[in-house]
């Protein structure tokens, strides 16, 4: 079995009487792609956001490669190896694609604060960069102001900028939103090479990317888990069926 790089345990958020997630334990493992599905309100990108640290949990705990991060700030749980995107595209627009990646690069690299200049000259900063634009198919859009490329290249250059940190952990919030056919055919694609070396948590609505790619199902319904397993025991338990997708959108 490959290795569980994060898990949670009983994860509860409340906004005061509201739960938004309840009791959520579930584990995403290195080389695997686990899609969290549900309705709007489901409670999805909350869970998202407790992963990320950008909330804290009222009870429950996260684990990173079995080390207890529960109470780790963002900054703290990025350089400790989660990456995430999020619904709305997340770039500096005004850069240029080379650029954004760069920057996320030499967030994590010894010199964080080094001059624009010693980045561009530095050997390894370039290659990561290059390395993180080849891996999204960006390389021939390196010199492009990020601002005038399409939507869909958008949100490859924001997934650039996560693995550029070399994450062990990449939580993907809704990334094929906004797009056309071809556009999320060609992210689909790029989901999938992400899984080599890593674990993929995916948010999503588009069902039918998500039974194309992933391995492993959790859906969720009023913040709690009704239903976990891959791609086809799900298809069939009632009660996913019966909450959420129903029967006509469960096709083989």
């Amino acid at each position: 079995m490959a290795d569980i790089a994060i898990r949670t345990e009983a994860l509860t958020k409340r906004f005061g009487g509201l739960v938004a997630v309840s009791d959520v334990s579930l584990d995403v493992r290195i080389g695997e792609i686990h899609a969290v599905i549900g309705p709007n309100g489901a409670g999805k990108t909350t869970l998202v956001n407790l992963l990320s640290g950008e909330m804290a949990p009222t009870s429950g705990d996260i684990f990173l490669d079995g080390r207890r991060v529960t109470a780790l700030a963002p900054e703290r749980r990025s350089l400790a190896g989660i990456g995430r995107s999020y619904q709305k595209t997340t770039i500096f627009p005004d850069f240029t694609v080379f650029e954004n990646v760069r920057l996320a690069v030499q967030a994590r690299s010894k010199a964080p604060l080094s001059p624009f200049g010693f980045a561009m000259t530095n050997p390894a900063l370039r290659e990561r960069t290059e390395q993180a634009l080849a891996t999204v198919g960006l390389i021939e859009k390196a010199g492009a102001r990020a601002a005038a490329i399409s939507h869909g290249e958008q949100r490859q250059l924001e997934i650039a900028m996560v693995i550029a940190t070399d994450p062990r952990v990449v939580l993907l919030d809704e990334p094929l939103a906004g797009m056309g056919q071809a556009e999320s055919r060609a992210m689909v694609e790029l989901i999938r090479r992400l899984r080599g070396g890593r674990a993929v948590l995916l948010v999503e609505h588009d069902m039918d990317a998500v039974f194309a790619v992933a391995d492993r199902l959790t859906v969720m319904a009023d913040g709690a888990v009704i239903g976990t397993g891959r791609p086809n025991e799900v298809r069939v338990q009632p009660a996913v069926r019966a909450a959420y997708l129903g029967a006509e959108q469960l096709h083989a």
